[in-house]
């Protein structure tokens, strides 16, 4: 769908460039809706399952609050609280840095690795959205964006 059809807009944007910042804004929204919809049967976030897929990526080591922050999508986020929820459903675990002892490390459980074997397995839709692109187009999307943020 046309973004113009999908915003029911009538008049013309002032620019091309107008039109591409409002079709990320509107597209970004888009796929977070569609994202949170897979989630919700899981129990879990947005942040939550960006924080438990860091958690996994360097699994089985622990990683440290700070980093975690810095690596997520909306650095935004308050990572702690995050943390902290996601501690009550047994998602993961603290950990004391061994090297700084005034540090918190965190390691994803054996319960948050299960839970993202499932929400993997229901992935697919918002893959399947995706593969309406080419692989070349896909990677050429890569690239603008890449190119866009500099």
């Amino acid at each position: 769908m046309k973004l113009e059809e999908a915003i029911k807009q009538k008049t013309p944007f002032k620019s091309v460039y107008q039109k591409v910042a409002v079709n990320l804004f509107f597209t970004h929204n888009w796929m977070n809706q569609i994202q949170k919809e897979s989630l919700k049967p899981f129990g879990v976030t947005l942040q939550q399952y960006n924080v438990l897929r860091i958690l996994r990526g360097q699994h089985p080591k622990p990683v440290s609050t700070s980093d975690i922050r810095s690596r997520m999508l909306d650095r935004m986020s308050d990572v702690s609280r995050i943390i902290d929820r996601l501690l009550k459903k047994d998602l993961v675990e603290r950990k004391i840095c061994k090297t700084d002892k005034r540090l918190v490390d965190v390691v994803i459980s054996a319960k948050g690795l299960d839970l993202l074997k499932q929400i993997d397995s229901v992935q697919a839709k918002l893959d399947g959205i995706l593969s309406n692109l080419s692989q070349d187009e896909a990677d050429r999307l890569n690239e603008l964006l890449d190119k866009l943020r500099g």
